[in-house]
C-alpha cells in the first residue's frame, strides 16, 4: 500500500495529544525568550547543522543520478548555509523559530529542489549488501541458544542494554532507523523471534529517503531478499510481519503527522518501539502513549548528552509501561 497524501495522528498517542505532545524533546526556547533574538540553544543547534554542511555536499557532489552534481551541491550548500546564518539574526526567518525538525525539513528541502533525491543511496546499498550476507550467520547463532529467555536477551543485549521486558505483546509498531547493519542484523532478528512468538509485526519505515534511513520501497526490497521459497525467515513464517509507510520524510518524526496506513494497521497495537536517536531520543522521548512504549537509540551529538545529563555515545533505553486501571 502506498500512503496517503493526507496525513493524521498517530492513533496510539495519549488523548489528547494536541494540548500534550511535543515532537522535538529538548526545548530550543521558552515563551519569555525574545522572539526576535536566537537562544544559546539555538545557537548551538544551527551551529551543529552547519558543521554538517560540508559532509552533506561532499555526497551531494558523488551522486551521479543528478547533471552538474558538482555544481548543484555547491549551491546546496550555500543555501542551506544562508538559512542557517538566517535564523542567527532573526529566529522567526523560514517558518521559525527553528527546531530539529525544521532544520532537518530545510535541509531536505533544498536539495530535493536542486534534483538531490538520494545522496545516501550507494553507501546504503553497500551496507545493505554487507548486513544480508552475514543475517543467516547472526540468526543461527542466535537459534542456537536453546533456553528461550536466554536467546531473547541475546538478541536484544545490542538494541536493549540487557533490559529484557514481557514479550508477550500480540502486536508491536517498530517505527525503524538506518539500513544496513541496523535493520538487517539489529531489528529484522528480533522481530523474526517476535514472530516465532505469534506476535504481529509491524515495521514501520520512512516514505522517502533522509541520510541513510530505511525507506519503505528499500525495506520491502531486503524483506524480499531475505524470504526463502516458502516466504519464511530462516524458517519462521512471516504471514505476521506488515511493512507500513510511515508517511515520514526526515530522520525525526512528528507523530501527529503519519500516513492513513500506518494509523489503520498500528491502530490495535500494544507496544511501540521508536528505534534511533531522531526518533526515540531527539524526538518522541516524553511521548506518551496508550499502550507500552519503548523509545532506543545511541547519542551522537555532544548537545543531547549534555541536556540528558549523559555522555556522548551513551545508549537510552526508555520504556514506559501502561498499567491497566
Amino acid at each position: 500500500m502506498e500512503s496517503s497524501s493526507e496525513m493524521v495522528p498517530f492513533p496510539l498517542l495519549m488523548i489528547p495529544f494536541e494540548s500534550n505532545y511535543r515532537a522535538c524533546t529538548i526545548p530550543y526556547r521558552f515563551p519569555s525568550d525574545n522572539p526576535r533574538k536566537p537562544t544559546p540553544t539555538e545557537i548551538a543547534w544551527i551551529d551543529l547543522f552547519l558543521n554538517s554542511v560540508p559532509s552533506f555536499r561532499q555526497r551531494a557532489e558523488s551522486d551521479s543520478t543528478v547533471a552538474d552534481a558538482l555544481i548543484k551541491a555547491e549551491k546546496f550548500a550555500q543555501r542551506y548555509t544562508e538559512i542557517l546564518e538566517d535564523f542567527k539574526k532573526d529566529p522567526e526567518s523560514h517558518g521559525g523559530p527553528p527546531d530539529c525538525i525544521l532544520l532537518c525539513r530545510l535541509r531536505e528541502q533544498v536539495l530535493r529542489e536542486l534534483g538531490f533525491i538520494d545522496i545516501f543511496k550507494k553507501v546504503k546499498d553497500e551496507e545493505n549488501a554487507k548486513a544480508i550476507s552475514l543475517f543467516e550467520d547472526v540468526v543461527r547463532l542466535n537459534d542456537a541458544i536453546e533456553d528461550g529467555g536466554k536467546r531473547v536477551e541475546n538478541l536484544v543485549r545490542g538494541i536493549f542494554a540487557g533490559n529484557i521486558f514481557d514479550l508477550g505483546s500480540a502486536q508491536a509498531v517498530i517505527f525503524v532507523d538506518n539500513s544496513g547493519a541496523d535493520i538487517i542484523l539489529g531489528i529484522l532478528p528480533f522481530a523474526r523471534e517476535l514472530l516465532r512468538r505469534g506476535t504481529q509485526v509491524i515495521l514501520a519505515a520512512n516514505d522517502l529517503p533522509s541520510i541513510n534511513d530505511v525507506t519503505y520501497p528499500e525495506l520491502l526490497e531486503i524483506i524480499l531478499k531475505l524470504k526463502d521459497e516458502n516466504r519464511q525467515l530462516m524458517g519462521v513464517d512471516t504471514s505476521n510481519l506488515l511493512i507500513a509507510n510511515s508517511g515520514n520524510d526526515l530522520p525525526v518524526i512528528d507523530l501527529t503527522r503519519v500516513s492513513q496506513e500506518l494509523a489503520y494497521l498500528a491502530s490495535d497495537a500494544d507496544l511501540v518501539i521508536l528505534e534511533g536517536m531522531g526518533r526515540g531520543i531527539e524526538t518522541n522521548l516524553y511521548a506518551q502513549f496508550r499502550c507500552d512504549s519503548l523509545m532506543i537509540g545511541m547519542v551522537k551529538h555532544p548537545e543531547v548528552a549534555q541536556f540528558l545529563g549523559g555522555r556522548l555515545y551513551d545508549c537510552v533505553f526508555k520504556y514506559n509501561e501502561v498499567l491497566s486501571g
